[in-house]
């Protein structure tokens, strides 16, 4: 196959969506629409992408980086105007270029691997990737001669009545011989109602020249869906939703509540986990074989082990281990590192800290910018007192340490290995190994004080 060149048209500022946010970098299923065309396309092998930015163009680069090249168009004159603006980059370049609209997240890659393989199979100097719609208004319809090649491509507004029985309509993704196509571009003109330069008219240029155009037809039409406003929105993330826990549960994943679920697109599930209603799965996150999420946990950017539980819990930026226990109504902030075989309970905060296998802090605690070792049990309602107003200090808890109830373990401090802290201690200096440490007041009983006060 001859080397393939990707243009991304994502110019247009997206009026109807009526959002302050960049039409394209509306997110589907987690991820910005035109990342999820941008890594669609790389797994074609291209030699090159160019991205065509407008409106929100910093905002464009600054989620897509080193994966594009970029093209400004200054001004939006049309869809043939913004690939012109590629022509610097690809205009002297020998091969095929795919067009295709940076608010269509559900192409996927075979359908434009077909797309290509099509082209090349006809010969073309331009394919057009088509669909059949069980209701065509509003697209533009492909027309076919008797031979069942391409004729034209007539917009609604300009269709016939018999034209417009027609339902295979274009998509408004295409492939191009790469010469042919800017050489094409420079003929296009602008003598229409709206006064902008159209990339289909370059088809009609071609067939006028005698050049093989055709088209493809994709079998899902739900594929091309392009959004334009928040109504499309939603149905993409539906679609796309669906698809993706389609795959996971083929692959061994049980969903039990489908429509309650929601997996990113980037989330890797191992087989025999079970998702329980409510679960929502964020951004590169990775959960192992033999798990239980939910009900109505939400797990951001982390990493699971093998046969853990996630009960009724909020993870983000964590990394949580084998045969660990999370909630209900826990709360793991980011960069917690939790062990095998670790338990953290009901209504504990965890921030900034890592247990190491077997501790246990089973509920109404706070645990935050600490190092706790092996098998370190932590009771009800401790706090490692990490800020001081100003600053964040560390607390170490050593291995087989005791933390007794109602414990404030006011930071810089360090519990030794084996130690234990009396239950409702304020410790504040550091406990050797194996010692145990009573930081509190001594009880005094004042006898008939209450009488007193009556």
């Amino acid at each position: 196959m001859a080397n393939i060149y990707a243009v991304i048209l994502a110019a247009g500022q997206g009026t109807r969506m009526k959002s302050k946010l960049y039409k394209v970098l509306h997110p589907v299923c987690g991820k910005p629409m035109v990342q999820h065309v941008v890594d669609n396309i790389h797994s074609l092998d291209v030699e090159r992408i160019v991205t065509i930015v407008g409106h929100g163009a910093e905002m464009v680069k600054e989620q897509l980086g080193d994966k594009s090249e970029y093209a400004l168009q200054a001004e939006q004159l049309g869809t043939a105007h913004a690939v012109q603006q590629a022509e610097s980059a690809l205009g002297n370049e020998e091969g095929t270029t795919l067009v295709i609209c940076g608010d269509t997240p559900l192409i996927r890659p075979e359908t434009m691997q077909a797309l290509l393989a099509h082209h090349n199979e006809q010969n073309a100097k331009a394919t057009i990737l088509t669909a059949v719609a069980e209701n065509p208004t509003g697209y533009g319809r492909i027309i076919r001669d008797e031979a069942g090649q391409v004729a034209q491509i007539v917009e609604q507004k300009d269709a016939n009545d018999a034209q417009k029985l027609v339902t295979e309509i274009n998509t408004g993704t295409y492939c191009f011989d790469n010469k042919a196509l800017f050489e094409t571009l420079k003929l296009v003109g602008n003598d229409n109602a709206q006064g902008e330069y159209y990339l289909p008219d370059v088809i009609e240029i071609l067939q006028k020249q005698g050049e093989v155009v055709t088209a493809y037809v994709t079998p899902d039409f739900n594929e091309t869906l392009g959004v334009n406003d928040r109504v499309a929105l939603a149905e993409a993330e539906t679609l796309m939703q669906a698809r993706i826990q389609e795959t996971h549960m083929r692959n061994g994943v049980t969903i039990l509540a489908p429509h309650s679920t929601s997996i990113s697109a980037d989330a890797v599930i191992g087989r025999d986990t079970v998702l329980k209603p409510g679960v929502v799965i964020e951004g590169h996150t990775t959960i192992g074989e033999d798990c239980i999420i939910g009900p109505n946990s939400h797990i951001t950017n982390s990493t699971i082990g093998n046969a853990t539980a996630i009960k009724n819990s909020v993870v983000t930026d964590s990394t949580v281990g084998d045969e660990t226990a999370v909630g209900p109504f826990a709360h793991l902030r980011p960069q917690s590192d939790l062990g095998n075989n670790v338990k953290i309970g009901n209504f504990v905060e965890v921030k900034k800290s890592v247990l190491q296998e077997g501790a246990k802090v089973s509920h109404l605690s706070y645990i935050g910018d600490a190092k706790v070792g092996k098998d370190v049990n932590i009771g009800c309602g401790s706090i490692t007192v990490n800020y001081d107003g100003k600053n964040k200090f560390e607390t170490v808890i050593e291995d087989d340490a005791f933390i007794g109830c109602n414990s404030n373990l006011v930071a810089p401090v360090t519990v030794g290995k084996g130690a234990f802290v009396a239950a409702g201690s304020t410790v504040t200096k550091d406990v050797p190994a194996d010692a145990l440490a009573i930081a509190r007041a001594r009880q005094e009983n004042k006898l008939d004080y209450v009488n007193k006060l009556k």
